[in-house]
């Protein structure tokens, strides 16, 4: 109790306190720090009165010209883009698995030894969690020119610092008594790897895998809109031409594919993992 912050009273009584008194002043710092904080940024951004007095009239049109939606767009254009978004995600996920691998062993300390090659490894985990996905996809869209070429490996390098950074977060957290019986056996490091490390990682492995394809189908779906390939393009093709009706339609086939996947990767993890 001699911890506790208390303030002396009259007599042989002392009156506790939750806080002292610097204490106090540093919550009323911070308190004010973040009022300030949200003042500065509504000044930012510039809200314009007029605009956002007219934004509930703006959304109910725009809300009625969704109505009714335009079924007959699904064949052939919306289909291609969902099965393109979703060929992108896939091969996507599977080359950020195969890059995502060696950079989690480099950066396990209890694997990779090296400082300089953890130190290596965390930063090129960072730097792909760094960027977003849509950047990615312009920086791709430059090099490769407009397509899903693009925006698989916009997704690839996205997901890399995720994966990789769980994989060896895994690595490090692997008990290590199989481990040192197969150092004692004289096992080379890759076995150690194979029979030692990846029996024990293998749920883990996998379940990052579903858990990051079913974040990739979702970030797919937008990459289009910097001509990345996917339902994208089509999403930003009727947009341009005003075409609401059918916006509506691929916004429904999104959430549904979305949920979909959501339930599949539900399902695996329960049944399978």
């Amino acid at each position: 109790m001699s911890d506790l912050p208390m303030t002396s009273g009259h007599g042989a009584f002392a009156k506790w306190e939750r806080y002292t008194f610097g204490q106090r002043m540093l919550r009323y710092a911070l308190w004010f720090f973040c009022i300030w904080a949200i003042v500065q940024s509504v000044r930012y951004i510039e809200v314009i009165p007029e605009f956002l007095y007219d934004a509930p009239e703006q959304m109910g049109d725009m809300l009625g010209r969704m109505w009714p939606i335009d079924w007959a767009y699904f064949q052939p254009d919306v289909f291609q883009g969902l099965m393109e978004t979703l060929h992108m995600a896939t091969l996507g996920t599977v080359l950020s698995l195969f890059l995502a691998m060696p950079l989690g062993v480099m950066v396990a300390t209890n694997i990779t030894k090296s400082k300089t090659l953890n130190f290596i490894a965390r930063v090129l985990l960072l730097a792909s969690r760094s960027v977003n996905s849509l950047v990615w996809a312009m920086l791709f869209v430059a090099i490769f020119g407009p397509g899903p070429l693009a925006g698989t490996f916009a997704i690839a390098l996205r997901s890399v610092g995720f994966v990789g950074k769980l994989i060896g977060e895994a690595l490090e957290q692997t008990p290590k008594g199989s481990i040192e019986a197969l150092q004692a056996a004289g096992a080379s490091p890759f076995a150690q790897l194979w029979y030692g490390y990846w029996p024990q990682i293998k749920p883990a492995f996998w379940s990052v895998a579903l858990l990051r394809w079913d974040i990739n189908v979702r970030e797919s779906g937008v990459l289009g809109l910097v001509g990345a390939g996917g339902i994208g393009v089509v999403l930003n093709t009727c947009i341009d031409l005003f075409q609401w009706d059918r916006v509506a339609l691929v916004l429904v086939t999104v959430l549904a594919v979305v949920a979909i996947a959501e339930i599949v990767v539900l399902q695996i993890r329960k049944r399978v993992l």
